[in-house]
């Protein structure tokens, strides 16, 4: 089992990890790419590859939340649970429709983005859908990082052994 508990700590982390990263490339990526559309499109790229595997890590974590699941504080292990609903929800929103949405606009605006006029419906409502993206992926990113402490406060909870968690010598025995 605790084996388990620092595979799943480990999925998140690399989750939040690729999470914090995808937002210093995109940053990034549009300071140094001379192109916008080019620059967008690596994003884009990225944003993708994030979003599936928020999915799949989430996905994979709620399967394995079950195991074990009688020795677990059902109130936990629900709100944990929950959380990672949240991170799988926000990937696919963020994919499926805020995406597919982003798409549509910029297929309808027929050209570089930043050719279209600021004040032009479907530029504003491109804005607003980026404004939209930030938002679910910070909820997606405080619902994981949230869920980590929850999946970490078990596996160090003194209240289920009276072993000294700092004792590493017994971290493989069972």
């Amino acid at each position: 089992m605790k084996f388990l508990s620092d595979i799943r700590l480990l999925l998140l982390a690399i989750w939040l990890g690729a999470a914090v990263f995808f937002i210093g490339v995109a940053q990034g990526a549009f300071a140094v790419v001379p192109e916008r559309e080019i620059a967008g499109a690596v994003v884009g790229r990225s944003l993708m590859l994030l979003n599936f595997g928020g999915m799949a890590i989430a996905v994979i974590l709620i399967l394995t939340s079950m195991i074990g699941a009688a020795r677990i504080s059902t109130f936990w292990l629900w709100i944990e649970r929950f959380l990672l609903l949240i991170v799988a929800a926000a990937c696919a929103v963020q994919q499926f429709v805020i995406g597919t949405w982003m798409l549509s606009l910029r297929v309808r605006m027929g050209g570089p983005i930043d050719q279209v006029a600021p004040d032009d419906p479907l530029r504003m409502q491109f804005d607003q859908l980026h404004q939209y993206s930030e938002w679910v992926l910070m909820a997606g990113m405080i619902a994981a990082f949230i869920a980590f402490f929850i999946v970490a406060r078990r596996k160090f909870d003194k209240s289920r052994t009276t072993d000294d968690v700092y004792d590493f010598s017994k971290e493989f025995t069972t």
